[in-house]
């Protein structure tokens, strides 16, 4: 367990504090970029502060203050220009640097003045259909290009949810692989109406840092030798993501008692259908709840969520009792802490790219790489178990819209087969 002092530096992530000073200095994803399709401005909270996101008429995407540095009206209800984003009230404009660059009144009245003000900026970038902020100090580090971010002729998608607790209960979950036993696999049989069989039970458990983050590789009862659970195993990704081969997921704190839930999912399509070429990466929310207020427990992410959640708004880790199935969520915990120590003499964090051809295209541990950059046919789909689910539904997390099913199944080429 922690001591409250501890917890709360592992929780708290408002300006000027420890973890949240830390996450600052990554570049984090807040969304997708097709969520700025049908309205290019979006209010969003990220780490305690209240911002907008949008997407001007020359394509450009912006982070600022959701005030207006003026008279502080509400810019989520502006208009975006061939150039930033325009306050409703009084005209004023200000690029994504957060230079005011227009006063109308002021411009007509007082052309010769000085220097203008400036608002709070945030810089933005677009990748593989999501996009990432930096809210950290000068230099910025480079965008890390996840590998995957590179991978032709599949399918992608961007799922988001707001989650009603702190962001590190979530990320904990990363490093945690014995819950896929209970909550993912004993739970469903339950949840279905059974009693039995339960699944193979675990046997034993590695935990390994790398450059990026953690490895876990785990065996379970009945396991082939060779198995790549075992011997590439799955990464929790530095210092707040989730990677499994053919999707990532990130857990970024809106403030202390709150998580956006940022997912990105990768299908191959079945060979044969190359080239394919995915006109937009489409973004959906799903939803946690159901008409009846309760938490969705039908699809593996919900069923994460009702775990994270139920520990609590911020998770009191004075009254828990870790056990051995724990080491690698101790190993990450210490990590933080070491981490905090040496940024705060002067350290780099860890996984920061200085490097533009470092980042350009990082490879990861990952269990599904041949399938997933050569491709299988859709008959030999059958052999892969989890591939052949994707095929037949989503899984991961509630919700998916009906439109977004429909292009995958026409991407996959399954489209009248169901």
């Amino acid at each position: 367990m922690l001591s409250a002092e501890k917890n709360n530096i592992l929780t708290q992530v408002g300006p000027g504090t420890p973890m949240g000073d830390y996450l600052r200095r990554y570049w984090m994803p807040i969304g997708g970029a097709s969520e700025l399709d049908a309205n290019p401005i979006k209010a969003i909270r990220l780490m305690g502060e209240d911002l907008v996101l949008y997407k001007d008429l020359g394509g450009r995407y912006g982070l600022v203050d959701r005030h207006c540095p003026h008279r502080r009206a509400d810019l989520s209800y502006g208009m975006v220009e061939a150039t930033g984003i325009r306050c409703n009230y009084h005209g004023w404009l200000m690029d994504e640097a957060g230079r005011v660059i227009e006063q109308p009144y002021d411009d007509v009245v007082n052309p010769g003045r000085g220097k203008r003000c400036t608002t709070k900026a945030y810089p933005v970038k677009e990748c593989a259909g999501l996009l990432f902020a930096y809210m950290g100090p000068q230099p910025v580090p480079e965008l890390p290009i996840w590998e995957p971010f590179t991978w032709e002729n599949g399918f992608c998608e961007v799922v988001i949810s707001d989650i009603p607790c702190n962001w590190f209960q979530c990320q904990e979950n990363s490093c945690d692989p014995v819950h896929f036993e209970w909550m993912h696999e004993n739970w469903n049989v339950r949840l279905n109406g059974a009693t039995a069989p339960y699944a193979a039970k675990h046997l034993k458990l590695v935990f390994e840092e790398f450059d990026y983050g953690f490895v876990y590789r785990r065996v379970r009862e009945g396991q082939r030798d060779g198995d790549p659970v075992w011997t590439i195993g799955r990464v929790a990704l530095w210092p707040n993501g989730f990677y499994l081969g053919n999707h990532f997921e990130w857990r970024v704190p809106i403030d202390d008692e709150n998580t956006l839930s940022v997912c990105w999912f990768f299908m191959r399509v079945p060979k044969g259908r190359e080239p394919y070429v995915q006109d937009k990466v489409p973004t959906w929310i799903s939803p946690i709840k159901d008409a009846s207020g309760r938490w969705i427990s039908s699809h593996v992410i919900n069923q994460d969520i009702i775990a994270w959640v139920g520990q609590g708004t911020i998770a009191d880790r004075t009254k828990e009792t870790l056990g051995a199935s724990d080491l690698g969520i101790a190993m990450m915990r210490k990590r933080f802490f070491d981490e905090l120590d040496a940024v705060a003499k002067g350290a780099e964090p860890k996984a920061t790219l200085r490097n533009a051809n470092v980042a350009s295209s990082i490879e990861l541990p990952n269990i599904t790489r041949k399938t997933s950059v050569e491709g299988i046919t859709l008959a030999e789909h059958e052999n892969y178990p989890l591939l052949k689910v994707r095929l037949k539904g989503f899984r991961h997390c509630a919700g998916q819209p009906a439109e977004v099913r429909r292009a995958f199944e026409q991407a996959m080429g399954i489209a009248n087969s169901e």
